[in-house]
């Protein structure tokens, strides 16, 4: 019996939205000082993450030689 395939979309799309949520909580707040900064890191390093999911995915269908396989 294979093993079931797990989508890796709903963890990363939901850890950045959480911390871009705790960003503009934190911003609206009036929340100044290291943890805005790392909130807004957090989600930024979510969509930088991403971005590199989609390029993963595109080498992986083209072919390409270093790419993860089975994307």
């Amino acid at each position: 019996m294979p093993a079931p395939v797990v989508s890796l979309w709903i963890p990363v799309i939901g850890g950045t939205a959480l911390w871009l949520i705790a960003f503009v909580v934190l911003l609206l707040t009036g929340v100044h000082g290291v943890w805005l900064w790392t909130t807004l890191a957090g989600g930024g390093l979510g969509l930088v993450g991403m971005a590199i999911m989609v390029w993963q995915r595109a080498a992986s269908r083209r072919g390409s030689r270093f790419a993860q396989r089975n994307l």
